[in-house]
């Protein structure tokens, strides 16, 4: 198969490109310093550079394969940089802009499928109950362009191909620039979230991500919540990275006023969401390696310690 792959040297597409070359399909990859150039060739990839913001540019490059994968985004590294002013103007553009121009030159091209990432903590805060692909979307002011990923690759199913969206939760792995936060209001007696300590969240690693968007390729049409089995409350979560910290478990809750000066971020992590992968579970082959981040933290923690 043909790939065309955005993103390819994000925390997921730098996963994802070595594995698709590895079950032999032909893989074109985004990217744009000379050194990602050489890293994706050595791989086996072709990579290219595209402006994703122009519509001749895309459809060029686009043309001529069988898949579009389009996992561009352009998220702050950091807790402090996200709360900047314009901080999401281009990862807005990239979801509003570029994922319109993909499906345009997808369909222009006869493009016979396209996977579009998105977020899966969008969903309306429903307390314990399980939350299933077909539960309000409530995105707020920082990710209200999330919606508009979503439209286009709904756009290129009604055309005839197939259109997959992959609504990934909070991720968590290695090379994760919040994972360090995280740890850091743990050590200091903190629950490591807002919200209340019963609170739900729904984590998924980078490496489970990935595989996600590999059994894609062989998904119908639809939304897909890319999610691990078990999701943790605020305590829950606490608890066990102090035990992994070898600290007392936190208690104190996130300060409402910090909750407050995060804006619609802190309004949208406050919420409280039971996320179920049983659709992708059913429809594809995906498991994650990690039923829960309990799991998963550890052997994060144990990578970035050898990394160290």
């Amino acid at each position: 198969m043909r790939i065309f792959v955005t993103g390819a040297s994000g925390v997921i597409g730098r996963r994802v490109v070595p594995q698709l070359v590895a079950a032999g399909h032909q893989v074109s990859a985004v990217v744009h310093s000379p050194a990602k150039h050489s890293q994706l060739e050595a791989l086996g990839a072709r990579p290219v550079s595209v402006d994703l913001l122009d519509a001749a540019s895309v459809a060029r490059s686009v043309a001529g394969h069988d898949t579009v994968i389009n996992l561009a985004t352009h998220v702050p590294h950091s807790t402090a940089k996200l709360l900047l002013p314009g901080a999401w103007r281009e990862n807005d553009r990239l979801r509003r802009v570029t994922s319109g121009l993909v499906v345009d030159a997808a369909i222009a091209n006869g493009v016979g499928r396209v996977i579009q990432e998105s977020f899966a903590p969008v969903y309306a805060g429903q307390g314990d109950v399980w939350i299933t692909e077909t539960s309000p979307l409530r995105p707020v002011r920082y990710n209200r362009t999330v919606l508009d990923a979503e439209h286009a690759a709904e756009r290129f199913a009604r055309s005839g191909g197939r259109g997959i969206v992959l609504r990934f939760a909070g991720f968590y792995g290695p090379d994760s620039t919040q994972l360090g936060d995280m740890l850091q209001n743990v050590r200091r007696g903190m629950l490591p979230l807002p919200g209340d300590p019963e609170a739900f969240f729904s984590f998924v690693s980078h490496d489970d991500a990935a595989a996600a968007v590999v059994t894609a390729l062989s998904l119908p049409s639809g939304a897909y919540n890319v999610v691990e089995d078990d999701p943790i409350t605020r305590r829950m979560l606490g608890d066990t990275v102090a035990a992994l910290l070898d600290v007392k478990p936190p208690r104190r809750q996130v300060p409402k006023w910090i909750t407050r000066l995060l804006g619609s971020i802190g309004e949208l992590m406050s919420r409280s969401q039971r996320i179920s992968n049983r659709k992708l579970r059913e429809a594809g082959d995906w498991r994650p390696r990690y039923p829960s981040i309990r799991e998963g933290l550890r052997a994060t923690l144990e990578e970035r310690r050898k990394a160290a």
